[in-house]
């Protein structure tokens, strides 16, 4: 059944678990367990780089707007904007906007009916009604980009260029256009896109990508935390299955630059937010990369080597990024507000034995298949004197780096859950999932 939106509005009534399961190959990629009914759709109509800055940029002297918004709000606006929103309700109340007209993202999220929307949208930005920027910032709480963004192999900058941000460019391929939707049901829509992109080394990339974005049922949920949602809480989840395929008459290779599905997911800080970024205590190298952006300073980020968790402040404020290689990630990350009383949790497959993915720093790298696995981000001024990209965080996954002969294909699944509630049932869920109690987050000095 297919609602208005007039209608709709008002109508609206311990260990990690396990990653989900990769595939890189010509069949489909991970398929969540089955779900339960849901609520039908509800459509709404080179040279060498300069090595990195010593220091991080300096934080923000204006606070980004974070007053919370209803769900139906953010739904109401992008509708009158034209982003061609499509909501997807969860039998447990939970739902999700999706907007094909911004590239097949997922643009925020509710745990019930009438609740808060918890992802990034970018009014300003989507009100002026701008394309071709340096960023085309709509927000979205799931976005589809590729890497890497930085580097001899960079995607985001023009051949011969200086890594720096007035050369930074998305390309349009990415922001650009809407997506195709191939097909849709009660609790999931299939979008596709073919593009072609070039790379810093000249080389270039004829892709198709199929995106599958999808609301997740209780049984889903369960089988993919490794326990049943504690009674008490509210909940939302949503999962994104990305495959890329080689559209080209070449193998993608190394000495060439390979390319690798990246997820983004945009997010208000709620007070006090701090993101949570298990490692393993006997991976080799360094524990965190913050290397980005300059040095992320002490009362942004706090290591903890006993416990195996790193905390990074979530304010919007102050531009840094860090992130985790693959003898350290997890196959899980998340963020947790205190004060907002939400849990988050990101999930997303990470191959066995896989080591290389691609390098995003925006230099020339002496190691291009070096890089993370999983990354943190946290707004603020661009440079001094600079405004924010809008006052948001995010939580990302990458893939390994594409390899793929002509023809085959790559799936890489991105998972993300907000729970609100009581806090020893949140407490529960971040034991299990994360490895890490709500006490240490809290008491840490950050």
């Amino acid at each position: 059944m297919v609602l208005s939106l007039g209608a709709l509005l008002g109508c609206q009534v311990n260990e990690p678990a396990a990653a989900p399961t990769p595939a890189v190959s010509e069949a489909p990629g991970p398929a969540v367990a089955p779900a339960a009914p849901a609520a039908p759709v509800a459509s709404a109509e080179a040279p060498v780089a300069p090595p990195a800055s010593a220091t991080a940029p300096p934080a923000s002297t204006t606070p980004p707007s974070t007053a919370p918004r209803q769900f139906e709000e953010d739904v109401e606006f992008l509708t009158k904007h034209s982003a061609g929103v499509k909501v997807l309700q969860a039998a447990s109340g939970g739902r999700i906007a999706i907007s094909g007209r911004y590239q097949a993202r997922v643009m925020t999220s509710a745990v019930e009916t009438r609740g808060k929307s918890l992802g990034f949208v970018n009014r300003s930005f989507v009100e002026a009604g701008k394309t071709g920027t340096a960023f085309d910032n709509y927000g979205g709480e799931d976005r589809f980009w590729l890497g890497p963004e930085g580097g001899q192999y960079a995607l985001y900058f023009p051949a011969g260029k200086p890594f720096a941000f007035d050369h930074w460019q998305t390309p349009r391929a990415f922001q650009e256009g809407e997506w195709q939707e191939k097909a849709s049901g009660p609790s999931s829509i299939t979008f596709t896109r073919s593009f072609t992109v070039t790379n810093y080394a000249q080389t270039e990339f004829k892709v198709d990508v199929e995106r599958k974005l999808s609301v997740l049922s209780a049984d889903q949920a369960k089988a993919a935390l490794g326990l049943a949602v504690p009674a008490g809480l509210k909940w939302v989840g949503f999962s994104s299955e990305n495959t890329l395929t080689n559209q080209g008459s070449k193998a993608w290779a190394e000495d060439k630059g390979l390319p690798s599905v990246w997820i983004l997911g945009m997010f208000n800080p709620a007070p006090g937010t701090r993101i949570i970024l298990p490692f393993e205590k006997q991976g080799s190298g360094d524990v965190i990369n913050d290397r980005y952006f300059g040095k992320v300073p002490a009362d942004r980020l706090q290591v903890n080597q006993d416990l195996g968790f790193a905390l990074f402040k979530a304010d919007g404020q102050a531009r840094g990024k860090v992130g985790l290689s693959p003898t350290r990630a997890k196959a899980v990350l998340g963020s947790y507000s205190a004060g907002g009383q939400i849990l988050t949790i990101v999930r997303f497959t990470k191959p066995a034995g896989a080591k290389r993915y691609v390098n995003n720093l925006w230099e020339v790298s002496k190691e291009p298949y070096g890089g993370d696995v999983s990354n943190a981000y946290n707004d603020g001024p661009v440079e001094p004197g600079k405004p924010s990209l809008g006052g948001f965080y995010e939580l990302e996954s990458s893939s390994p780096a594409a390899a793929l002969a002509p023809g085959k294909k790559l799936t890489h699944t991105h998972e993300t859950y907000h729970f609100t509630g009581p806090r020893e049932a949140l407490e529960a869920i971040a034991k299990k999932v994360l490895g890490v109690s709500l006490a240490d987050v809290e008491n840490a000095k950050l």
